[in-house]
């Protein structure tokens, strides 16, 4: 038994025999490191019981009578997968607003934007033959902008694991076969977004290498280190200079599979069947809510998801908690009395699965109208244990944030570091220069297991996990909000 739990016990058993309550107290040695008074930092924005009492009240909202995880329910369940383009892409902006309006926001509106519009069509399909003609059907999906096969494509696959590899391979091994990009997640990296970072690359501009070689397709071990049959969908580009060809992603136990049965049959061939295209583009939106500022209402602070998802599941994590936190945090603010005091901006950017477009505009805009834009935070790594803030910003901004560590601390979010801080709001730093772009961290061990592939759904959110980081958010704009950069 831990100490800790000993010591409980303990206190409970005098407490049944008639103690004082105060006899029965533990020492303050036995309070858990994480709940202890933080001490106030010398420098920089003050850290004070004011600030502490304020965050608490956050929490109790959150916890007590948070939004988030029913709002996501609805968005999943009700609406479900949101791919650029698409009718529920455009419920989801409906939905956006009248969520907004629903929270009380002072203003809700919404900005035009075009987007792509593609999509999958029927479902994916792959084999591997042998030299008898006997398939071994394996797990496939195409990669988002891919083209699709027109009918069934069959050849032979060369197996790579970089493209230098490719690049040095004679021509002939390649020529007509499909390109079998297989380098995994290195899964010595203890964070999984720097094995993601040392592979995606190859989903990304895998079609582009495999036509420059005169290939006819690209097959991609998915982007992940689970080994299962759901394969990882993504987004892939094309280049004009070459030829276009499809391009899909294996499951990572399928990929496996290949490359075995590849290295006892090197003239075994691959046949992809996939009939996804690109339509015109849509008209889509993203969709905004604002608290004003109370003393600074031309100092703008944004924080935001994206609302569009990929197609084989809800997008529960990836990213309608992002979505429903950026929506929460202005929200519990509210419902806490801490009206702000530079103006607060959630947004749910659309398309920034296959474009970033909704990033995009909005940066746009905000140029055009010489915006005065502070920071930006953007939630957009799925909705687990909260860790802290990934901070793009000068050193010196970066220790000012840190010195608000202590106020965090107690709600597992302390940890607060110079890193990527969202796809949506980088554009915003060549715009309009905001003095910080954060990027909200939860614990993203289980994240990539789920990424882009059908497991992403509602069940796999946790509702504590998800409320903590949305308040963990709103409590980071109210510092962010009182004191400025």
């Amino acid at each position: 038994m831990l100490p800790l739990y000993r010591n409980i016990i303990g206190c409970a058993a005098l407490l049944a025999l008639g103690w004082p309550a105060a006899q029965a107290q533990t020492k303050p040695s036995r309070v858990p490191r994480s709940e202890r008074q933080a001490p106030v930092p010398a420098a920089g924005p003050r850290v004070n019981k004011a600030d502490s009492i304020a965050i608490r009240t956050i929490f109790d909202e959150a916890l007590l009578r948070g939004q988030s995880y029913e709002n996501l329910r609805y968005l999943t369940g009700k609406i479900g997968a949101r791919l650029s383009g698409s009718p529920q892409a455009q419920q989801a902006v409906e939905w956006g607003r009248l969520t907004m309006e629903k929270a009380g926001f002072d203003k809700v509106y919404l900005q035009e934007v075009m987007v792509p519009h593609w999509v999958r069509g029927a479902k994916e399909k792959g084999q591997i033959i042998g030299e008898k003609g006997k398939g071994i059907d394996v797990a496939v999906c195409a990669l988002g902008s891919s083209i699709g096969t027109n009918g069934k494509l069959k050849a032979g696959v060369v197996e790579v694991t970089s493209f230098d590899e490719l690049a040095r391979l004679p021509e002939d091994k390649v020529k007509g076969k499909f390109v079998f990009f297989n380098r995994p997640f290195d899964d010595r990296l203890i964070e999984p977004g720097m094995a993601y970072g040392g592979a995606v690359e190859q989903r990304g501009r895998g079609a582009i290498e495999a036509a420059r070689r005169g290939g006819v397709g690209a097959l991609v071990r998915s982007m992940t280190s689970a080994r299962d049959d759901n394969p990882h969908t993504g987004n892939m580009r094309y280049d004009e200079a070459v030829p276009k060809v499809p391009a899909a992603a294996l499951s990572t136990l399928a990929a496996d599979k290949l490359s075995l049965l590849l290295k006892a049959n090197p003239g075994l061939e691959f046949e992809l069947e996939m009939s996804c295209q690109n339509l015109p583009e849509e008209k889509s939106y993203n969709v905004v809510g604002e608290l004003i500022g109370s003393k600074f209402p031309n100092e703008i602070i944004t924080v935001g998801g994206h609302l569009d998802s990929w197609d084989l599941a809800q997008g529960a994590h990836d990213d309608g908690t992002g979505c429903v936190q950026s929506i929460e945090a202005l929200r519990l603010l509210k419902a806490a009395g801490l009206r702000p005091e530079r103006t607060l901006r959630a947004v749910l950017f659309m398309n920034e699965e296959n474009g970033v477009r909704g990033g995009n505009k909005y940066a746009e805009l905000a140029r055009e109208k010489k915006e005065n834009h502070l920071a930006a935070m953007e939630s957009d790594g799925g909705a687990f244990t909260p860790r802290g803030f990934n901070v793009e910003a000068s050193p010196a901004v970066v220790k000012q944030l840190q010195r608000w560590a202590p106020l965090f601390r107690p709600y597992h979010a302390s940890d607060i570091k110079a890193g990527h801080a969202g796809t949506d709001i980088e554009p915003l730093q060549k715009a309009v220069q905001p003095k910080a772009l954060i990027g909200y961290d939860g614990d993203s061990q289980r994240y990539f297991d789920l990424h882009h592939s059908a497991l992403d759904t509602f069940d796999q959110v946790h509702r504590r996990e998800l409320e903590l980081g949305g308040a963990n958010m709103a409590a980071m704009l109210y510092l962010l909000s009182k004191y400025g950069l």
